[in-house]
């Protein structure tokens, strides 16, 4: 049977070149494997949606045509943010959901994103589908039926009565969205209107090419537009979210960017308010101030693995209440189901701001200032890349340097931290530092960075 390309079924979904990597034979073999990974007596739909890009049509009617013939019934719920295909699974008691989606990856890329039951697919079990995909799956006889159904009004009537917005004194809450052309401009501008907001829209028509901006909000010069568009426009708010809607940006009153986990800081002792005592979770790039200040709220802080698979195994685990990571994604299991929704948080994040009475930038007046790095990713084969992490973790434990180990190596220098882990997306790996002072930042980026130097060149 065919060899599909490795490099695509990666740690957390199927991602890669459409018509090249990503084919509609890649699609069909998908959708007959993920069928024959079902437990045995599920009979429930399955939901299958797609993005905005060029690709997705005829991805979408192959991974249904595999379904179909493997004896399965589909709701097909059409062009939607990835957290609507999540909320069909919950809502209508699906049997699972596969998303055609490459998420923020730019237009000529395509992919999946699945669940069965209730949880995601990712590590072991992708590489199991990718098995499943190479051998003979023989049709079912009975084969399965295409029914069409939108969940978009049963999501906004949810969303609108749970996150009710306190009113300003003198006029509606005023908020630009980005939606950087992607399928979120179509949910979160109709929501936010329902919920009294004057709604600012940019790039919300849906356009596969993007050609406004690359839809990915952890990369300031893709904020760039909405910054100045909130300051022109004098707005309360900025959001803006990534090419299928499961991660959220946000600009400040001022147009100033507020990094995820600054974010969820604020988020996080807003919730703690009514629940006190509450597990929050989030990953090893976030900044020290924000697990210090989660506890300082009364907290239970948890730093955990990087990706959104394992921050929702985790949230499940532990009965945590709220997650997020770097990247953007923000979970909430209160009062919602746990997984990743950008329109959702935007939600939260202006119900925060109308209950507490205060622009964003007075949430965080008392955080300490530090100088951070972005994300700084280093080529590196994936042959490679998870031993030289592992040769890092033993050399600078054998030094007695203070380490966290969950996801690579996160070494804390008292003052500020410093991390290195291998990449589960890229041939690569990920360093990023925090300091009080941009000559302590740098001592520590040459302790990590100059072991790192060393040792790459010995490979």
């Amino acid at each position: 049977m065919k060899q599909f390309p490795h490099h695509a079924f990666r740690e957390y979904d199927i991602r890669g070149i459409a018509g090249a990597d990503i084919t509609e034979e890649l699609a069909y073999r998908l959708g007959k494997a993920y069928a024959a990974m079902l437990p045995e007596g599920e009979t429930r739909h399955i939901a299958v949606g797609r993005d905005v890009r060029l690709s997705g049509p005829e991805l979408q009617a192959a991974v249904m045509r595999g379904l179909t013939d493997a004896g399965r019934d589909v709701v097909d719920i059409g062009i939607n943010p990835t957290p609507l295909a999540y909320y069909a699974v919950y809502r209508l008691d699906m049997a699972g959901c596969i998303m055609v989606t490459a998420s923020h990856n730019p237009g000529a890329y395509n992919g999946f994103k699945m669940m069965i039951g209730k949880s995601s697919l990712y590590g072991e079990d992708i590489q199991h589908l990718k098995m499943l995909m190479q051998q003979h799956i023989p049709d079912a006889d009975r084969r399965g039926n295409i029914t069409s159904h939108s969940v978009v009004d049963d999501y906004t009537r949810f969303v609108t009565a749970d996150c009710p917005l306190s009113h300003l004194p003198s006029r509606p809450f005023k908020v630009v969205i980005d939606a950087g052309n992607g399928p979120s401009g179509l949910i979160a501008a109709p929501l936010y209107r329902r919920l009294g907001c004057e709604v600012i829209e940019l790039y919300c028509e849906p356009d596969g090419s993007f050609p406004n901006h690359h839809p990915d909000p952890t990369i300031a010069e893709n904020m760039a537009d909405l910054s100045d568009t909130v300051r022109q426009n004098h707005a309360d708010l900025g959001i803006a979210f990534d090419g299928d809607g499961d991660r959220i940006g946000i600009v400040d009153e001022s147009g100033d960017i507020v990094w995820a986990d600054m974010l969820l800081l604020c988020l996080a002792r807003h919730l703690l308010k009514t629940h006190p005592g509450a597990t929050i979770i989030s990953e090893v790039k976030c900044s020290q101030h924000m697990y210090d200040g989660i506890e300082a709220a009364g907290g239970k802080p948890i730093m955990w693995r990087t990706g959104h698979s394992p921050i929702k195994a985790r949230m499940k685990e532990t009965g945590a209440l709220l997650a997020g990571e770097m990247s953007g994604h923000m979970f909430f299991a209160d009062r919602f189901f746990g997984f990743d929704d950008a329109a959702y948080a935007g939600a939260r994040v202006m119900q925060m701001l109308t209950e507490t009475g205060k622009i964003f930038s007075e949430l965080l007046q008392d955080v300490s200032h530090t100088e951070t790095t972005p994300e700084i990713r280093i080529d590196c084969s994936d042959n490679r890349k998870f031993d030289l992490v592992n040769e890092a973790i033993t050399h600078f434990r054998s030094l007695d340097y203070d380490m966290i180990d969950i996801d690579g190596m996160r070494i804390n220098f008292g003052d500020g931290w410093g991390l290195l882990r291998a990449s589960n997306t890229q041939p690569a790996l990920v360093l990023r530092f925090e300091a009080p002072n941009n000559t302590r930042l740098q001592e520590i980026r040459d302790v990590i960075e100059g072991w790192l130097e060393a040792a790459m060149k010995k490979s």
